[in-house]
């Protein structure tokens, strides 16, 4: 994972961040968007807060834009925060830069802009179990990712889904392990598998060009 920084957001089960006014637009697969929610349940929204603890499979064919680093029945409340940090210039810039551009040499990126959010040790609802992961949106202003960081992921019965989705599922991709007894656990498909050959992590080009990565399941 990378550093966990930020704001803190409010202890509340089902509940979400306020609105995040984005200090650069970033284009989500071919929309701009300039604000977001950090939902506790495990995933971001742009246009409204969403309180959706089952996780509904991908593709949805709904009104929404949604990225889910671990859409589940989370609950801050018993343990745990939810932190939210965006990103102009500093160390933590040239070290995304770096990165994508080790995923994806071919397209020269330079980060202007990073967001991220880290779920930090949150317990399940009805259980206290201590779960890390993160979700990471960058842009140049042309190319624009999503990165999904995973470090301990503590077992749950509850179904657990990984992954992004559009409106009208126009581009959508869940996560290998995504509604397995292996989402989570020791043996966490999420955790110790990769589509950029580091265990843990997933990168995803997110803008109006297609990626070759979506309309794919490994569940």
């Amino acid at each position: 994972l990378y550093n966990i920084v930020g704001n803190i957001s409010s202890r509340s089960d089902d509940g979400s961040s306020p609105q995040i006014p984005l200090l650069h637009s970033f284009v989500y697969f071919g929309q701009p968007y300039t604000q977001i929610f950090v939902n506790h349940n495990g995933h971001l929204t742009f246009q409204t807060p969403w309180s959706s603890y089952i996780p509904q499979r991908f593709p949805m064919n709904g009104t929404r834009d949604i990225i889910a680093p671990f859409w589940t029945d989370l609950n801050n409340e018993v343990n745990g925060d939810i932190y939210y940090a965006q990103f102009t210039s500093g160390n933590f810039i040239q070290q995304v830069t770096q990165d994508i551009n080790e995923y994806f040499p071919e397209l020269d990126f330079s980060a202007k802009w990073i967001f991220m959010a880290t779920w930090y040790k949150v317990g399940y609802f009805s259980n206290p179990g201590q779960t890390t992961f993160q979700a990471v949106l960058t842009t140049d202003g042309q190319y624009s990712f999503v990165l999904f960081n995973y470090g301990d992921l503590v077992p749950s019965s509850r179904s657990i889904q990984a992954g992004y989705d559009t409106i009208n599922s126009t581009e959508y991709f869940i996560l290998p392990g995504s509604f397995s007894s292996n989402a989570a656990g020791n043996n966490s498909v999420f955790r110790h598998n990769s589509n950029v050959n580091e265990p843990g992590r997933w990168a995803f080009r997110v803008d109006h060009e297609p990626t070759g990565k979506t309309r794919n399941s490994g569940s």
